[in-house]
């Protein structure tokens, strides 16, 4: 079957999480784990606007971070931790045993080292100059 392909610099919102969707349908059959919920927990000023939130998602017994942020003049205050301890007691409250994170070397690694998180994997080199970290902490 000839297919073309066509390369979208800002794909449609709906069509990138139809991917995601036909991903986990399959991961899900695959493994028997059907148990995947979004997370996303978020912090909005007077107006409604997110001015600091972590998104990610629970399954198969494991906890994500895809994203987390603050906004700067509210940082090290103590918020980014309150939301990574609220993710950690919902991923615990779903059965999860674990979370897992990645970050960039210039971005927070000792952040993370300081809530418990356990560094088990590093990507040198990406992005050139830096390095990929992966972190995870049991629940």
């Amino acid at each position: 079957m000839d297919q073309d392909l066509r390369i979208e610099s800002e794909p449609r919102l709906e069509d990138v999480a139809a991917l995601g969707e036909h991903l986990y349908r399959h991961s899900a059959a695959v493994t028997g784990c059907d148990d995947g919920r979004w997370l996303a927990i978020f912090v909005r000023d007077a107006a409604g606007d997110v001015v600091a939130g972590l998104h990610g998602w629970t399954w198969a017994g494991t906890g994500f971070v895809k994203t987390l942020w603050v906004r700067e003049d509210l940082r090290r205050q103590g918020l980014g931790a309150r939301l990574l301890e609220a993710a950690e007691r919902e991923a615990a409250g779903r059965g999860c045993r674990e979370v897992q994170l990645d970050t960039l070397a210039y971005q927070a690694p000792g952040f993370y080292r300081r809530l418990g998180y356990e560094q088990i994997g590093d990507l040198p080199g990406w992005p050139a100059g830096s390095r990929r970290l992966f972190f995870r902490k049991a629940l």
